[in-house]
């Protein structure tokens, strides 16, 4: 009895080892991530062949749509009032200061574009300087001139190695001139202005104490 006990346990551990066993899925190896490919500049030569014959005739094509800014943005910093031009021949002033809406230049940097460097006009008085000794007009209005211009546009797209660009089209500051202000916006500047002068005359008539 024993025996035939011992006899079954052999014949099922012979027929478990001869059994085909279950192989485990094979795991995928693990991929690495693909390496991105860094995108270069291309060459300056190559953007500024480019952006010639874009820009070719493109100020000339656009001078009749210059158009002064809507109110909002204004500068007021370094405004010449009062400081009138010198006469002397020898001494010329250039044109955006001896304008009544006197202006001045600031680059403005963007890498993302070519040209990377473009000036920018921005102006230095609220008014105009309309009076004889280049005092301030608050009637008038110094608002910026816009001029439509193209420019080269750099894109995230990548072809050859080197950044894609598209041509763009914006409108940068060239200049500034007069504009007539609302007639009670200039009122109420000019009262105040001869209301400061008035007490400053005040002042200085006044008899001082002994």
């Amino acid at each position: 009895m024993q025996r035939g006990r011992v006899r079954a346990l052999l014949l099922a551990l012979l027929c478990g080892a001869l059994l085909p066993q279950r192989n485990e899925p094979a795991r995928a190896p693990k991929q690495r991530p693909a390496r991105t490919r860094s995108c270069g500049e291309r060459p300056e030569e190559l953007l500024e062949q480019l952006y010639g014959r874009l820009a070719a005739g493109m100020l000339s094509a656009f001078h009749h749509t210059l158009q002064p800014e809507p109110q909002g943005r204004q500068h007021n910093a370094s405004c010449p009032a009062g400081a009138r031009p010198v006469a002397d021949k020898r001494v010329r002033l250039p044109v955006n200061l001896r304008s009544a809406s006197p202006w001045a230049y600031r680059i403005s940097y963007d890498p993302t574009r070519y040209p990377k460097y473009i000036p920018e006009a921005y102006c230095l008085c609220k008014g105009c300087l309309m009076g004889i000794f280049w005092e301030e007009n608050f009637r008038f209005r110094s608002t910026p001139v816009y001029m439509p211009t193209v420019i080269l546009r750099r894109t995230s797209s990548c072809a050859g190695g080197r950044y894609v660009y598209v041509e763009d089209y914006i409108t940068i500051p060239v200049g500034c001139t007069c504009v007539p202000e609302q007639e009670k916006e200039a009122e109420s500047v000019n009262s105040s202005i001869d209301k400061q002068e008035v007490k400053l005359l005040g002042s200085q008539n006044k008899p001082s104490s002994e």
